[in-house]
């Protein structure tokens, strides 16, 4: 099977391991497209395979689906991304990703001790938090949101 080849609804399905309805709620969204054969069933690209599982991984990341939209919208259409527009998605989102990674292990560490919300029922937070400096900075988890 080259890339170039177009394949049925349930070869994507099984091959990226989503349900037929998200790969149409997909296509619907414009995130990839299909071709119709003459009986009108959907044929897609082998292609659609890494368009779908960057879908998936970036879903994984926590982008937002119009995250995700704007991101594929750099990609082109009517041809198999190659390595410079992968690459050119990947700059444009290592900075969102890089925060993402950044709070996750400020969340990670300080769950283990205090989530830095200022509430000041812990002894901990006497020492660490006397006087609930954390709450004159502003609402919410000060210690792991503000970095």
């Amino acid at each position: 099977m080259n890339d170039g080849e177009l394949v049925p609804i349930g070869v994507l399905a099984k091959r990226t391991g989503l349900a037929v309805s998200a790969i149409r709620f997909y296509e619907d969204k414009g995130l990839i497209n299909s071709e119709r054969t003459s009986g009108n069933q959907r044929r897609f690209r082998r292609s659609d395979i890494r368009r779908l599982s960057f879908i998936l991984i970036a879903g994984r990341l926590g982008l937002s689906l119009p995250e995700i939209e704007q991101a594929m919208a750099r990609l082109p259409q009517g041809r198999t991304p190659s390595i410079s527009d992968w690459q050119r998605i990947n700059r444009s989102l290592r900075e969102d990703i890089d925060q993402r990674i950044s709070l996750l292990t400020r969340a990670r560490s300080k769950l283990d001790e205090c989530i830095g919300c200022g509430c000041m029922s812990l002894d901990r937070c006497q020492r660490t938090n006397r006087g609930d400096r954390a709450g004159a900075a502003g609402p919410g988890p000060r210690y792991v949101l503000d970095s």
